[in-house]
C-alpha cells in the first residue's frame, strides 16, 4: 500500500512534526502539491490518525508514574465494559490497554508525588468496578519512549 515516497513523507513527519507539505515535499524531493496529496490520502486512508503535541508530564508537576495490572472479576459478563468505562474517566490513567491472560487490563497512572497517587490509588481506582486483583509496578525510570514507528 505505501511505496518509498509516502513511507519516506512519513518518517520525516515523523520526526518533525512541525514541517508543513511544502518542506516534507522538499526533504523527499518531490512537489508540494504531491506531498499534500499523498498526505491526504493516507489520512483518508487512516494510516495518519492525526497530529498533536506531546507533553512532558514531568515538567507540569508530575512526578510518579505508576503501572497497574488488574485482573477483573469474570464471574460477571459486562466486567470488561463497565471496568474500561469507569476508568476512562479517572484522569490520571494516561493509559489503558487490555489482555488476554491473567492479567486482564494494565493502567498507566501519574501522579504529582507519593501522597497524591495514594489519594488517586484509594479514591479513584479502588473503586473502579470488578477488580479481583491488583498489582503495582512504581516506574524508576523511562529507558526508551519512542512513538515513531521503523517506516
Amino acid at each position: 500500500m505505501l511505496d518509498a515516497i509516502d513511507r519516506s513523507l512519513l518518517r520525516h513527519w515523523q520526526a518533525d512534526a512541525t514541517l508543513n507539505s511544502a518542506e516534507l515535499a522538499e526533504r523527499v524531493g518531490i512537489s508540494p502539491g504531491k506531498a499534500a496529496r499523498r498526505l491526504a490520502r493516507m489520512q483518508d486512508a487512516g494510516v495518519i490518525e492525526g497530529v498533536g503535541a506531546v507533553v512532558d508530564w514531568a515538567a507540569l508537576g508530575y512526578s510518579v508514574e505508576v503501572s497497574l495490572r488488574v485482573t477483573l472479576d469474570k464471574t460477571v459478563a459486562r466486567a470488561f465494559d463497565e471496568f474500561i468505562e469507569a476508568a476512562r474517566g479517572v484522569p490520571e490513567v494516561t493509559e489503558i490497554q487490555t489482555f488476554l491472560g491473567r492479567v486482564d487490563a494494565r493502567l498507566n497512572i501519574i501522579a504529582r508525588d507519593m501522597p497524591h497517587y495514594h489519594d488517586i490509588y484509594r479514591d479513584r481506582i479502588l473503586t473502579l468496578p470488578h477488580i479481583a486483583d491488583i498489582e503495582a509496578l512504581m516506574q524508576i525510570a523511562r529507558i526508551k519512549s519512542e512513538e515513531a514507528l521503523p517506516i
